[in-house]
């Protein structure tokens, strides 16, 4: 699953020419592309995507969407990283159909089988 998770803006920086900053999800810091956000200043809640911040949000919609997101318990999934994030994949049961369709398909055999 990838979501755009919000995030509280800590610290801004230039590197190699790009708008980066530090952004906190909740407790964890990340580094983040700031440069398709320039209105987003120090203090300010952004959406971040795969890295890069998408938008500018309020407060209190990004503190729902991080209380949200922990109690579906995708919080920590989307956050984490490298090692951890092969392990957590390693251990899920792989599906040929992410969509679900397949589960769908499967029922519709079992419902014309017994017809």
């Amino acid at each position: 699953m990838c979501l755009a998770i919000p995030g509280r803006v800590e610290e801004i920086t230039t590197e190699g020419g790009l708008r980066m900053g530090r952004v906190n999800f909740g407790g964890v810091v990340k580094r983040v592309c700031l440069d398709y956000v320039p209105e987003v200043e120090v203090g300010d809640y952004t959406i971040v995507h795969v890295g890069f911040a998408l938008s500018k949000i309020d407060e209190e919609t990004a503190e729902k969407t991080l209380a949200d997101f922990r109690e579906m318990g995708v919080l920590e999934e989307e956050l984490a990283e490298g090692d951890e994030a092969f392990a957590r994949a390693a251990v899920k049961p792989q599906s040929a159909c992410p969509d679900g369709s397949c589960e769908s398909e499967s029922a519709s055999q079992q419902v014309s089988k017994s017809a």
